[in-house]
């Protein structure tokens, strides 16, 4: 037992530098020019060990999102952490909070990956997937915040969790951020403020 527990947190390492190094790769050179071979070199391992922890680019594409979006010595995934934040707030106000704090938290942690991302579905039918099951994903995680709003009295004009899940998706968008904060010179406090009236209309 303890060899396997040894050899479990080994491989966890190993992944972890690897996911580490294929996102300065990526960010410094793009998705195109990175290379497995690269990120092997970058990362002080063998190119088997890449695909064996990890996977092809695409897969690491994907991991890298996932650290970035889970956040620096994150104990869980996004998912878990974020049902037990919706689960401790008390009414649709807080509920509304707790996302409009995600996104805060969440799209400066991840934009520069997401960058990455959207110049490689341009070329890469390997990081178009990508980019589209991600957002089909966070849509279908969102009806159940959805979900928790008309728990907490929200979605009483007749709006379906599916909508509900939407106007979340729409709203939180990585490009919604994108567009206002990057591009148009918000301010993360003035996008924070903006997101959660826009939520609070959506779902009341």
């Amino acid at each position: 037992m303890e060899k396997t527990t040894r050899r479990a947190v080994q491989a966890a390492g190993t992944r972890d530098a690897i996911v580490e190094a294929a996102g300065r790769l990526f960010a410094a050179d793009g998705y195109v020019r990175t290379t497995i071979d690269g990120i092997a070199a970058e990362s002080g391992v063998a190119v088997q060990t890449v695909y064996n922890s990890v996977g092809n680019k695409a897969a690491l594409l994907s991991a890298v999102l996932d650290r970035a979006a889970a956040g620096p010595g994150a104990q869980a995934g996004v998912l878990d952490f974020m049902r037990e934040r919706t689960r401790r707030a008390a009414d649709l106000d807080a509920l509304v909070a707790v996302l409009a704090d995600w996104f805060v938290e969440v799209h400066p942690r991840t934009a520069g990956i997401n960058a990455v991302i959207a110049r490689a579905a341009a070329v890469d039918e390997a990081a178009a997937r990508l980019e589209t099951d991600r957002a089909q994903q966070r849509l279908r995680r969102y009806e159940e915040a959805a979900a928790a709003a008309r728990a907490r009295g929200g979605l009483s004009s007749g709006m379906s969790d599916a909508e509900g899940a939407a106007a979340i998706w729409s709203l939180g968008h990585p490009q919604t951020y994108r567009a206002l904060v990057q591009d148009a010179g918000w301010s993360v406090p003035a996008y924070r403020a903006w997101v959660a009236k826009a939520l609070a209309a959506a779902l009341a």
